[in-house]
């Protein structure tokens, strides 16, 4: 099972791109599950409820794997719970700290902050992209992941993501 993540700051296209993706390679995608987890959440979240949200996000990749057929897309990986938790309270859980070291992906796609913000009543960062974007650049490249800097708008981000992934299945 091959899977490639979509990375990033907010408002940076990664759902859709992440369903465009599957679509065109003929797979299925693994959405975020912090949405639902705030969605039902009915309260400001805290840092302990990015722990639960770190383990869901967890048991649905393991889910849709069983799915999948070879190639499976994540809208997020375990990498960005580890940003948002030290961007927002300074420090991480270590259960996540390691899983980010344990469950690594085959490619990570970090999409550049080049499309316009759009406002969403769980994105918190408008202003922030760009220092955001660094930090992940910093995380992927500490982690020894295999990443690419996707940049572009629309149909041209898409098409740079299939023109990446196409070269990554043929190495």
């Amino acid at each position: 099972m091959l899977k490639i993540v979509l990375t990033g700051p907010e408002s940076t296209g990664k759902t859709t791109l992440a369903q465009q993706l599957a679509r065109h390679f003929g797979t299925i995608w693994v959405p975020e599950f912090a949405r639902s987890y705030l969605d039902d959440l009915h309260r400001p979240y805290e840092q302990h409820d990015l722990l639960e949200i770190a383990k869901g996000q967890v048991e649905l990749e393991e889910s849709f794997s069983k799915k999948a057929n070879g190639l499976l897309f994540l809208d997020t990986s375990l990498e960005v719970i580890k940003v948002w938790s030290e961007v927002r309270y300074g420090r991480c859980h270590p259960w996540i700290l390691e899983q980010c070291q344990q469950r690594r992906h085959d490619l990570y796609l970090l999409c550049q902050p080049d499309v316009p913000w759009a406002f969403d009543p769980q994105r918190e960062n408008p202003g922030d992209r760009e220092f955001l974007f660094e930090i992940y650049r910093k995380e992927l490249t500490a982690l020894n992941a295999e990443f690419v800097e996707l940049a572009g708008v629309n149909r041209h981000r898409f098409q740079n993501a299939v023109n990446t992934i196409s070269i990554f299945l043929k190495s």
